[in-house]
């Protein structure tokens, strides 16, 4: 395999550079092997980027260990890089796709949005009901973003991406989650209203491979404006989300 340009050039570091700063990666830490590293301000763990030279490979690692299980897009690479997982692209266009899901792995995945709900909320009282209720409020903003992010702005069962129109919803139920469950991306599907409502409501699920189940009850009216006889699977359903829907259509029926 072609190995990285060591020490990077000129074009290589401005490549590399442009991409890390367009994809939420804007601090500088260092050169070390060949590999440009660098961070973020709001996304923890650390990216590596290295090129081959104008017009050859890219190469990419990660040391977030829960976003080296989710992402999908490039090859894993044969070759060892700084990072816990390391991926190969064709081009600079690849790069910067996976930077832009990397990044958006990074500020979803559980311990970032759950250390952002904590800080918000470390200093307000939760005596009252009304305060109680301001902590879930913030609570459920933080799990929008997290989904919306995770989800990259897109219901993937309708395609429809304009945010007034989607819905954060959560498969098991706040009222029976702990805060980390709350708030873990795993727990949560977004989804367009029509879909939500009817999630919600037990009318709908979903199979461990992400096809849609429909309850007896939902009128032949429902099953077309949801248009469940042509709409896509999930794709791209972790464990952890599968653990979730098992629960969720044992509460409502499905077999």
């Amino acid at each position: 395999m072609i190995a990285p340009e060591n020490p990077p050039g000129f074009v290589v570091r401005t490549e590399a550079q442009k991409a890390a700063w367009d994809n939420g990666f804007r601090l500088e830490r260092g050169v070390d092997g060949g590999w440009l590293r660098y961070g973020s301000t709001t996304a923890p763990g650390s990216v590596w980027i290295a090129g081959a030279g104008p017009g050859g490979l890219w190469f990419f690692s990660l040391d977030h260990s829960g976003v080296a299980a989710e992402i999908v897009s490039g090859d894993q690479s044969t070759a060892s890089g700084p990072g816990i997982a390391t991926f190969v692209f064709k081009n600079i266009g690849e790069l910067h796709s996976a930077l832009g899901r990397v990044y958006r792995l990074a500020v979803s995945l559980p311990d970032a949005p759950l250390a952002r709900f904590q800080a918000e909320t470390v200093a307000l009282p939760r005596t009252t009901e009304a305060e109680r209720l301001l902590i879930q409020r913030i609570g459920q903003d933080v799990f929008r973003d997290a989904l919306m992010q995770y989800w990259q702005g897109r219901c993937p069962l309708t395609g429809i991406t304009d945010e007034a129109l989607l819905r954060a919803s959560h498969i098991v139920p706040w009222s029976e989650c702990t805060d980390q469950q709350r708030l873990d991306v795993h727990n949560g599907l977004l989804l367009s209203a029509l879909w939500d409502a009817a999630f919600d409501r037990g009318l709908v699920s979903f199979a461990d491979d992400g096809s849609p189940l429909a309850s007896p009850t939902l009128t032949d009216l429902a099953r077309a404006a949801l248009g469940l006889e042509t709409v896509p699977p999930l794709i791209g359903l972790r464990n952890e989300h599968r653990t979730n829907l098992a629960r969720h259509r044992s509460r409502y029926g499905f077999g």
